[in-house]
Formats: structure tokens, sequence, C-alpha cells
């Protein structure tokens, strides 16, 4: 078996895609620790921990540092779908402590026993917004482009150690924790929404393979190398979509406001999971 005897720290293990890919590291041999603020199902061992402020990622951290971990696996997340200045100053921060400062913290405090090994994975889920930052995931969408920025420059400056790292990058994920709000841009916008099975697969296919990046789902990887070359192309794209978005939250006729949908926790539009990740 592909993972047999690897000791596994996942963080968003009690999620929808995080759960099934945690069964699907166990069953091909590994023994899985899921991180998580929410208990789950069928795991060998759980730590509870809150990854949304300083405080819980420090005590992760610690708990990380204690432990072995051939393999961490940084997928927990959240999501703001809506006008940045609708987004509490509390989810924002939020946003980022979950998804960036705790996969960089986490990563920190195990590389120390990685480099005493020789060997070790570090495995970013991020999401297809990290690469095409849409409008109305503004917060998310920046979060997921430090995280792939992140796993660039760390695999550069771990070149040689023998411990490898992944930037795995989903588009939408069809998820429960996937708001009306947003299954509504979905079906205005005709975006592709993955089942989480094909998807945790995948994710797992591409961590046995050691692979340094995947983006999963066509035509948004397609996308991804033509926003890098031609940004002001894929603007001219997306600007019909970013409209359509955009009168989701417009004042109703009798001057309510719709609001905004904040998601929290999970994975992975790429999306998925809302403190998992909602959109990836």
């Amino acid at each position: 078996m592909r993972f047999e005897g690897k000791e596994v720290l996942l963080t968003g293990g009690a999620g929808g895609l995080g759960g099934l890919v945690a069964r699907q590291l166990e069953h091909e041999g590994a023994r899985v620790c899921v991180l998580d603020r929410s208990t789950p199902v069928g795991v060998s061992e759980f730590l509870c921990q809150d990854l949304a402020s300083a405080e819980g990622i420090e005590a992760a951290a610690t708990a990380a540092s204690g432990r072995r971990v051939d393999l961490l696996f940084n997928l927990a997340g959240i999501q703001h779908f809506g006008p940045l200045e609708a987004q509490s100053p509390e989810h924002l921060v939020e946003s980022y402590m979950v998804n960036l400062v705790a996969p960089v913290r986490l990563t920190q405090a195990v590389l120390p026993q990685m480099r005493a090994r020789g060997g070790g994975h570090v495995v970013n889920v991020g999401s297809i917004f990290g690469s095409i930052n849409f409008a109305h995931f503004v917060t998310y969408s920046s979060a997921k482009a430090g995280l792939r920025g992140f796993s660039q420059a760390l695999r550069r400056e771990l070149a040689g150690s023998g411990i490898d790292v992944t930037y795995v990058a989903p588009r939408a994920v069809n998820t429960p924790l996937n708001t009306a709000k947003v299954k509504e841009f979905a079906r205005l916008t005709g975006m592709n929404m993955d089942q989480p099975q094909a998807v945790a697969h995948r994710i797992v296919d591409v961590v046995a393979a050691r692979k340094r990046e995947a983006y999963l789902g066509f035509p948004e990887s397609l996308f991804v190398r033509l926003n890098a070359l031609l940004p002001g192309l894929v603007d001219r794209a997306l600007s019909g979509n970013d409209r359509k978005a955009a009168r989701l939250f417009a004042p109703s006729n009798d001057g309510r406001d719709p609001g905004h949908t904040s998601a929290r926790h999970a994975p992975q539009l790429t999306p998925g999971h809302p403190r998992e990740r909602t959109i990836p």
C-alpha cells in the first residue's frame, strides 16, 4: 500500500472532503491523526484544536512538534463569499489564520524532525482561486494565492533535503458546506462542481506520486496558465460572471440588504469547503 506505516497529521479532517481523504489514507496503510475543531468519524486519532486564532495555532503547533509526522496535510480552510466590505473584521482575520498562517506555522513546527530523518512530505491543499483570483472571494483567493507562493518558496528552500512539498488545487467541490448563495452563484455562472469522493481520490493520487503542483479540473487548469500569461484576457472573460455575482448582493427592492455568506469550516471553482473549504 502506498502509505503503509506513514504517520499523517491532517487538518480539516472532520469536513466533507477532509474526512474522505483521511479514510482513503488509512485504507492505504497510513495512521492518520486529524486536527480539527470538530470530531471526525473513523480515524485513528483526533486532536481538538481551532486554527482560527493565534492561540489555537500555537497549541496545534506544539502538539505537532511533539509527535512523529511523516506527512503534514494542510487541508483546513474557511471562506467568505460577498463584497469585501461586508466581511466582518473577525472573520477576515480568521480567514487568513486558517487558510495561510496555520499551514505555515504547522509546517515550521514539523520541519526540524523531518530534517533530522532526512525525509518527509508537506501537502498544501489550495484552490484554483489561488491562481485565478475571483471577485467576491477576495480574502479566500488572496490567502490561497499566499499558500501557493509559500509552497513554491518552501520547495526551493528544501531542495536536496529529502522533504517533498506538494501544492494541489481543486476546483469547486460539491459538499454540504457550500452555502445557498454559493450554489446560486454556481448556477448563474455555470461553474463546475466536482463530487468530493472523486476529488479526494485525485488528491491522494497526487500526493502518492509526490507531484510538485497539480491543478484539478478542465478548463480551469488551462485558465490558470492563461491567467499567469495574459491576466487582462482573463479579466475580460470573467467580467460577466463578476456582474452576476454582484447582483446577488445588491440591495433588494424593499431596501433590505441580502447580506453575504461566510462559511466556517471545514476543503476546496476550485472551491469546495467552508472552513475546510467551500470554494477552493
